[in-house]
């Protein structure tokens, strides 16, 4: 079975760079459910209001929130399309390792 990406290495690479830490994936939960501002995220989180806007440029470079101008806010949304192709990305690499398995179990099946 081969891995079939529709997205470039360089895309899967900053997807899971920007998921690999848990305030990011945080971050990405919040706005998923509804659209929050930058302010609202960094009062959630015992750091900086700078150390939450780098969060979410990185979400931004991975484009898994968009962020938008409103009056002198700017408001953060999960990109629910980017992480369901993050998503089928990992069901496919599930996929090949479960058939690996499979054949695996047949191999040691055969041997006894």
């Amino acid at each position: 079975m081969v891995v079939r990406q529709e997205l470039s290495d360089d895309e899967v690479n900053r997807i899971f760079r920007a998921l690999a830490d848990a305030t990011r994936r945080d971050i990405v939960r919040r706005t998923l459910v509804e659209e929050v501002s930058v302010s609202q995220l960094a009062d959630a989180y015992a750091m900086s209001f700078a150390a939450v806007q780098k969060h979410v440029a990185v979400l931004e470079e991975a484009k898994l929130v968009t962020k938008q101008p409103r009056g002198r806010e700017r408001m953060v949304r999960g990109d629910l399309a980017r992480i369901r192709q993050a998503q089928r990305l990992l069901d496919q690499f599930e996929q090949l390792w479960r058939s690996r398995i499979d054949r695996l179990d047949l191999v040691l099946d055969d041997t006894h």
